[in-house]
């Protein structure tokens, strides 16, 4: 009996274990979901031509991901930074400009805004939301992203886009990186989005559109 009941503790201690995420680990989800989600709009929103997209399967949805080597660099680089800067706890939100080229004016902006755990050290592990869970919250998002068409303002003209960050004062900025404006958008529409949280990081999500 006390064998069995020895042999029960382990396993769900082995099962907790399998399930800890730390500080990195969430960070590596929240990369992960930064790619698919920029990519996602970028697709979506027509800012690049649908050749130049690839489609894959994340979170059990159907998902187009640049086959752009220009643009996968730019991404990788500041998804690599957006990491470091969940791990430190310094971020405070990501935003997503698209911008019409001809106007040289914004009229969508997607903010990410991150609330980091900051109690939360490099050894923190959090056991009780299973990746599982955070990955359908995930799910939920990117959905909402790929339905975007069905209330955002067609774009009929051509696009660019910008991405960026904003830190805590004592957040650390590569020197390469530069101080942009906020790029607020005059006379727009705001919806939120669906949020999800790793229990050490919590993103919730809001587009701005200009109304014409």
């Amino acid at each position: 009996m006390f064998d069995t009941i020895h042999t029960m503790a382990q396993s769900t201690a082995q099962a907790n274990k399998s399930q800890a995420i730390t500080l990195k680990g969430s960070a590596e989800l929240i990369g992960e979901f930064f790619e698919y989600g920029v990519n996602s709009i970028l697709f979506q929103r027509g800012v690049y031509p649908m050749e130049s997209f690839d489609r894959k399967t994340a979170y059990g949805l159907p998902v187009f991901v640049s086959n752009n080597t220009e643009l996968n660099d730019y991404l990788h680089r500041f998804i690599d930074q957006l990491k470091d800067w969940l791990v430190k706890k310094t971020i405070q939100k990501l935003v997503l400009v698209v911008t019409s080229v001809a106007k040289k004016e914004d009229i969508e902006r997607w903010q990410f805004n991150i609330e980091c755990d900051k109690s939360a050290n490099e050894t923190t592990e959090q056991t009780t939301k299973p990746v599982q869970e955070i990955r359908k919250e995930m799910q939920a998002v990117i959905k909402q992203i790929v339905s975007s068409v069905t209330f955002l303002p067609y774009i009929d003209e051509r696009c660019t886009f910008d991405l960026l960050a904003y830190t805590d004062a004592d957040g650390e900025v590569p020197t390469a990186w530069e101080d942009g404006d906020e790029h607020y958008i005059s006379n727009a529409e705001e919806v939120k989005l669906k949020s999800f949280s790793t229990l050490l990081h919590k993103v919730d999500m809001a587009v701005c559109y200009k109304v014409s």
